[in-house]
């Protein structure tokens, strides 16, 4: 039988670096994965960048809607969908806004016989943790039922926040096992089993904010991408974008995580969409995100 982890864990959290990590090692392993990756916009430009690791057809993103409501059905469809294969495992990286509680309970039902019952590994900021304000409940909802907790942002923390973080976690699930980012190992997975922890239930609502997207041009410099992370409302959860610039032929991608930091790394390939600044969170308005292009662009000229 297969498989299926799911991966959940708040806006920035390092969900996807995870996904990358354990996709390679089950290939080294001659594993066969298939990735399922949720965005509410535009998918692909995460799941893209799996393309090198593993071939296009064992890739499915959804972009759109949530799987933890609305696109539960087309998740299903999308598992029962995937063709049977030696050492097959199943991965489901989840949107950030996911009520985790509400999707397990869900894909729990309707699932091809030929999979095991999922389980879910959550990934957990240890610098932000718990400090997102009314997003709190949220992420801890997302804690609640996962079998294993993976720590990222390690290396930015001291050891008395670090305790500090273990401490909430084991009073939100007591029975997690807890591991580093780096030190997690795709063998680990399938001795995990599902939780039976009881949940708080999540008022909804709190679970999911307005997205958007445009697409964005080539920068003259990488100035800009910093005009355009700051003068986007802190409202806004999580910007991402992807495009060129300068005379660099190749694409990078950069990001604006919930604590306002901004990161810039190099983008495998070309996104099969095109260059585009995606946000999620209040305020994440088409019209907004164009407007900041805009005076980026403008502010920057000025100075050139």
């Amino acid at each position: 039988m297969e498989a299926i982890i799911v991966i959940v864990g708040f806006l920035g959290a390092g969900k996807t670096t995870l996904l990358k990590q354990l996709v390679e090692q089950a290939t080294e392993k001659n594993w066969q994965p298939f990735v399922v990756l949720n965005d509410y916009e535009n998918a692909n430009l995460d799941i893209d960048q799996l393309s090198q690791s593993i071939e296009p057809k064992w890739l499915k993103p959804l972009s759109g809607s949530c799987i933890c409501c609305s696109g539960i059905s087309e998740l299903r469809e999308a598992v029962n969908r995937i063709p049977e294969r030696c050492n097959g495992i199943t991965l489901i990286e989840a949107n950030g806004t996911t009520d985790a509680c509400s999707l397990m309970g869900f894909l729990g039902v309707g699932i091809d016989e030929r999979f095991l019952p999922p389980i879910q590994i959550s990934v957990v900021d240890a610098k932000n943790w718990q400090s997102r304000n009314e997003a709190n409940a949220l992420e801890a909802n997302q804690i609640q039922v996962s079998s294993l907790i993976a720590l990222s942002h390690l290396d930015k923390v001291k050891p008395s926040h670090l305790e500090k973080v273990y401490k909430s976690i084991r009073e939100i699930n007591p029975s997690a096992t807890i591991v580093a980012c780096d030190e997690l190992n795709i063998s680990q997975l399938p001795e995990l089993t599902q939780t039976e922890n009881r949940t708080t239930k999540l008022e909804h609502h709190k679970a999911h904010w307005a997205s958007s997207s445009v697409d964005l041009p080539s920068l003259p410099n990488y100035m800009v991408i910093k005009e355009i992370c700051e003068s986007l409302p802190r409202s806004i959860l999580r910007v991402k974008g992807c495009t060129k610039v300068a005379n660099e032929p190749h694409f990078i991608y950069f990001e604006r995580c919930p604590d306002g930091e901004v990161y810039v790394r190099p983008y495998k390939g070309e996104p099969t969409t095109g260059a585009k600044l995606l946000a999620i969170g209040p305020g994440s308005e088409k019209n907004i995100l164009q407007s900041a292009i805009d005076s980026a662009m403008s502010s920057v000229a000025e100075l050139i």
